[in-house]
């Protein structure tokens, strides 16, 4: 019975091993920095564990390999001689009961190991990875002070494999696709409104939106010829409501400034149009509609006009209009 306990012992360490392993490279290192900012340590250790990697997965593949080749050693010297005197009282079997123990006592491990100290336990792992990682963390860094030398051995001879197939590793980036997948399955659990889910993605779809897309095409726009009097630009306000107008000479494409209708109103009759209009500001058509926000933002400024390259006019966009989408 001693023997079973040790070779049931070797497997459920590797088994700890896998756990480990697991939990900490399916751990999110968004949440152990958020943990590790409010202090804690265990977060800590195992942050700096994951932004590690290779040093940390050799020390797993050293203990791992170490403790199968134990558990092979062990399990073959302590269970075959027993086994194959019982299968040698079989005078069929007689002749073959050495290869028959082998392959019962094979089979018997690589199931337990499997098992035990595989699938169970890194099963385990990816239920709470980041709770695991933590708690593992503390005795993974131990483990790797004493296998420090075999560590380094072995990740210099993968470093310079890997360098002479060159191989380029490439950084861990999030992709917009991984974010919408998070989102999608935190919806799914209930922890993210669908509401809120629809905001997010718009969100991301407005990013890879040209301006065009967003516009009042210049067919469309409500323009002031400067050369009417005000009685006439008050009553064409009257039945075309808008928050601003540009301001133009004869057509569209000579825009001479702009007016908001909460200044216009307030006016005198007597009042020109030329000297309570603003400038006008331009954006390139090629914009996005994230760098035309950036625009609004410094300089206060609500609505421009998107010109081609010829300068001529293409439309106009607005705040409302960016918000609305």
């Amino acid at each position: 019975m001693t023997e079973v306990f040790i070779i049931l012992a070797l497997i459920l360490v590797n088994g700890l091993f896998s756990m480990a392993e697991i939990a900490l490279v399916s751990a999110r290192k968004a949440r152990l920095e958020a943990q590790a900012q409010k202090g804690d340590k265990d977060a800590a250790k195992a942050l700096d564990l994951a932004n590690h990697p290779d040093s940390f997965l050799s020390t797993v593949q050293i203990g791992i390999t170490l403790i199968g080749i134990l558990t092979g050693i062990y399990s073959g010297d302590s269970f075959k001689t027993p086994l194959q005197a019982s299968l040698a009282q079989i005078d069929l079997i007689k002749p073959y009961s050495g290869t028959i123990a082998t392959v019962i006592i094979l089979i018997v491990i690589t199931f337990l190991s499997l098992v035990l100290g595989e699938l169970v336990p890194k099963r385990l792992g990816l239920s709470n990875p980041e709770g695991i990682a933590k708690k593992a963390a503390g005795p993974m860094r131990i483990i790797s002070w004493f296998t420090y030398p075999f560590v380094w051995l072995l990740m210099g001879a993968s470093n310079l494999l890997v360098r002479l197939m060159n191989v380029k590793t490439s950084e861990n980036q999030v992709t917009e696709e991984e974010i919408k997948a998070i989102i999608s399955e935190g919806t799914e659990h209930g922890a993210i409104d669908e509401a809120e889910q629809e905001i997010i993605e718009r969100v991301f779809h407005l990013g890879d939106r040209n301006i065009t897309s967003l516009m009042t095409h210049r067919s469309d726009i409500v323009w002031i010829d400067q050369h009417k009097s005000v009685t006439e630009i008050k009553s064409m306000m009257q039945e075309v409501v808008h928050s601003v107008y540009p301001v133009c000479d004869g057509e569209i494409d000579r825009i001479v400034g702009v007016v908001a209708i909460k200044d216009f109103i307030v006016v005198a009759d007597n009042t020109g149009v030329q000297k309570i209009m603003k400038p006008a500001m331009y954006v390139p058509e090629n914009n996005t509609a994230y760098q035309v926000l950036e625009q609004f933002k410094q300089t206060k400024i609500h609505h421009c006009f998107i010109v081609d390259e010829y300068g001529s006019i293409l439309g106009m966009i607005t705040l409302n209009d960016i918000l609305e989408a």
